[in-house]
């Protein structure tokens, strides 16, 4: 049997891909900005302000 994907098939799985890939990466960096800010925050909190840091860009 021969099996041949159509072209809406092929746009389809990569449109749904696409869409999982963007969803994990858009999380991942959402929550390592929030462990990020969090630390930031605790410290600014605390007053150990960290003099040697690079300021952001």
């Amino acid at each position: 049997m021969d099996k041949k994907l159509t072209l809406l098939q092929t746009v389809a799985a990569a449109g749904v891909f696409s869409t999982i890939s963007f969803w994990y990466g858009f999380m991942f960096g959402r929550e390592s900005s929030r462990k990020e800010l969090g630390n930031v925050i605790q410290d600014l909190r605390r007053g150990n302000n960290n003099q040697n840091e690079t300021p952001p860009q």
